[in-house]
């Protein structure tokens, strides 16, 4: 099947939720209805760090419309003495995030929540709680957290025998770094920062919930995985999972973030009080400040090489926040900064920082871009002052199959050079740049590259053939990247079939088997393969019932072109049975043609990406503006290039957006002042060039179509690219992002 010549396979086939998206019939959570149905409000905290002393709800619930209130008491509590892990998520933080419980631990922490005949009556409601908050000194940034005098969030953490805000740690090593430094022709360490960021996608978050007279729930919502939906839930209220289905909708954007639950308990407990379906849909302001941005970070990177550019030595101490609860994502940049290069004395350490701020949630590649940033700033910084091309010194220290990753395993292929050159070939890197184009402007180039694990997991996969031929292929993906579109060519391509044949519709829990999370680049790679082995079981049924007909074995029989033909003269001088025939004859040769398969996948190789980006910088106002942009990625094989190249053009808009202009604002009271789109600054369509994307397509050989995960590692390289770029047109070197107007002006002003 890694056949580059596949007629399905590699096409730009129409997408199928594209009709429906375009015309405003698409369902997304929050355009359910029930009748009977209530609006739930939540309160949140008006302090950024509270103890709770007490909550009175009762002139809330007196209030005439209002039908049920919940506070953290209904929620099942998980003591903090013991962990309860449902993935990466510990139960004892998300039945402290979903509702605070012993404090308030950030601006818009929910503390009740409230539902009613309508929003207004709910949101009445939710004033007239009264809460007696003991107000604490509060924290934001990691400097300030990380002090000895710091205002402390858990007075249960402690970190080497003390009371802190950091939460864990997390080390990788490999050698003696300090006798590979030692070995060292030339050293650079710097620090680097960044601010969090959020995913920004469009839909807020939304659900409606059904809690049944016989106990049973049915919940509509849009996530990235139903059946975390389902067992998350389940946890945090006490309702078995077998009683739970999770209907998942169209979901309008997510990027990782969707990964974990913040209305859907609540939204099962006050449907249970109440008796009526409950919807909640939070405002954009609410996703602003009480949802999970990516974390900012504190980073020190130290690389030392030789006088011909190898790298003898690397370290890295990474800082990341979590916000008020611990579980940032260390594995990111402590397993990924390094993980491209062949270095044989590296120090990765990891450092979980809790502040007052919402909890981070994942975000593409989670940690990775701040791992890169400071490790291909640095690498950019070696190679200048060795008097090296940047692309040939990644090219000299490139990992290879057979060396042994920092993070554990041995690597098999790896395609990272191809990237590299890929680049360092292209027209883009080969033009010349006019520094100086007009008066007060500059322009420079840069290049950075990038490292996801990707990954595999569970999935489900159930193919069935209708009565008239036709195919309904069922998975337990939510559809975030255009699995759709992918499922589509590859089971019309094993069945010789046109695409339009084929339907591919997200079950719900009740409807398909257990499939984990759409997240980690994973959900192509693993529903492909399980879709290839349900459609290969299909083909063996229906090359069973032509023989049937036929009065031949299954084994005589191949499937081509969408037919059953005798493989060979001695099978016999049989007619072709189309698809159509078969199914017509289904029920006289055995009943219904289907099947479904679970797996949990594995051979997911990782993701390597090269980026290069020309910039212009007015020095007068300090605005720095894209002008080009090359993205290269090996991406195993592109079953749909037209989502291939979506996904890597979107993580570099993202990464030009988190480099250039986003970043949350807080006020002396630990507000975030810039809760909106209109404040909180995401690259539009003019802060972009068009994304040159280049895909590269060698075949990952433990996957039947040769696939590897695209949507992390797009992410990864932006960072450090632009600030290389921004630095080959002033001259100076930027360590803190975003590189906004103010901080640009800011830092020309610095020798």
């Amino acid at each position: 099947m890694n056949d580059m010549t596949n007629k399905w396979i590699g096409q730009r086939t129409i997408r199928p939720d594209g009709a429906d998206k375009v015309t405003g019939r698409a369902q997304y959570s929050a355009d359910f209805a029930m009748p009977g149905m209530i609006h739930a409000k939540m309160l949140r905290s008006p302090h950024a760090h509270a103890r709770i002393r007490g909550i009175d709800t009762s002139k809330a619930e007196a209030l005439p419309g209002v039908k049920a209130v919940v506070t953290a008491k209904d929620v099942v509590d998980f003591p903090l003495d013991k962990s309860v892990m449902l993935g990466i998520q510990d139960m004892r933080w998300m039945c402290r995030n979903v509702m605070a419980r012993e404090k308030a631990l950030f601006h818009g922490h929910p503390v009740a929540a409230v539902a009613a005949i309508n929003e207004e009556v709910a949101a009445a409601a939710c004033a007239l709680i009264e809460v007696d908050y003991e107000v604490l000194p509060h924290v934001i940034e990691i400097e300030d957290a990380i002090k000895p005098d710091a205002p402390i969030l858990h007075e249960w953490n402690t970190f080497e025998g003390k009371p802190s805000n950091i939460a864990g740690t997390m080390v990788l090593k490999t050698g003696d770094v300090e006798k590979g430094f030692a070995e060292a022709d030339v050293v650079i360490e710097r620090t680097f920062t960044s601010r969090p960021v959020h995913q920004g996608y469009i839909e807020p978050h939304a659900c409606t919930v059904s809690y049944a007279a016989d106990g049973r729930v049915t919940i509509w919502s849009s996530s990235q995985g139903q059946f975390m939906v389902r067992a998350m839930t389940s946890l945090l209220t006490g309702v078995p999972q077998s009683n739970i289905r999770a209907i998942p909708a169209e979901i309008g954007g997510g990027f990782g973030a969707k990964t974990i639950v913040y209305l859907e308990p609540i939204a099962v407990l006050l449907s249970k009080k109440s008796g009526r379906p409950v919807k909640m849909v939070m405002t954009r302001e609410e996703v602003q400040r009480a949802t999970g941005p990516a974390p900012g970070s504190l980073s020190t990177v130290k690389i030392g090489a030789k006088k011909d550019g190898s790298i003898v030595a690397a370290q890295g101490t990474f800082y990341l926040q979590a916000g008020g609860l611990p579980g940032s994502p260390l594995r990111g940049p402590v397993g990924c900064s390094f993980a491209a290069y062949a270095i044989p004395n590296v120090l990765s350490v990891g450092y979980d920082v809790v502040s007052n701020r919402s909890k981070v949630a994942a975000y593409r590649a989670p940690g990775a871009p701040l791992g890169a940033f400071a490790t291909e700033c640095v690498l950019d910084e070696i190679a200048e002052k060795l008097g090296l091309d940047p692309l040939e010194m990644r090219l000299k220290n490139s990992a290879k199959a057979g060396d042994k990753a920092i993070y554990g395993p041995v690597f098999g292929e790896v395609t990272f050079k191809e990237t590299v050159e890929s680049i360092l070939h292209h027209p883009h890197y080969k033009a010349p740049l006019d520094k100086n184009p007009a008066p007060g402007v500059k322009r420079g180039r840069g290049v950075a590259s990038g490292f996801w694990y990707n990954a595999g997991g569970e999935s489900s996969v159930q193919v069935n053939i209708t009565e008239d031929g036709n195919v309904v292929v069922t998975t337990g993906h939510p559809d975030v990247g255009g699995s759709r579109a992918s499922i589509a060519n590859v089971v019309a391509e094993l069945l010789g079939i046109d695409h339009s044949r084929v339907s591919v519709l997200i079950g719900d829990t009740m409807t398909i088997g257990f499939s984990n999370l759409t997240g980690g680049s994973r959900v192509t790679f693993a529903s492909a393969m399980v879709a290839t082995a349900s459609t290969e079981k299909v083909i063996g049924q229906l090359k069973e019932r032509a023989g049937k007909i036929w009065g031949i074995d299954a084994e005589a029989i191949k499937w081509e072109d969408g037919m059953a033909l005798p493989a060979g003269d001695n099978a016999g001088k049989f007619p072709p049975l189309s698809l159509k025939e078969l199914a017509a004859k289904a029920n006289e040769m055995g009943g219904p043609i289907g099947t479904q398969v679970q797996l949990n996948t594995t051979g997911a190789d990782p993701g390597f990406a090269t980026h290069c980006v020309d910039v212009e910088v007015d020095v007068d106002l300090g605005i720095v503006r894209v002008l080009r942009y090359t993205a290269a990625q090996d991406v195993g094989r592109a079953l749909h290039p037209g989502y291939v190249e979506g996904q890597i053009q979107g993580g570099v808009v993202q990464g030009i957006g988190w480099a250039l202009s986003e970043e949350y604002l807080y006020d002396k009271n630990g507000r975030v002042d810039n809760a909106s789109f209109l404040d909180y600054r995401m690259p539009v369509c003019s802060d972009v060039p068009m994304i040159d994307p280049v895909v590269i397509e060698i075949p990952n050989p433990k996957h039947p179509q040769g696939v590897r995960g695209v949507g992390e590692a797009p992410i990864v390289p932006p960072l450090a690219a632009i600030a290389n770029a921004v630095h080959d047109a002033l001259g100076k070197r930027f360590y803190a992002l975003p590189m906004s107007p103010p901080r640009v002006s800011e830092r020309l002003e610095q020798p």
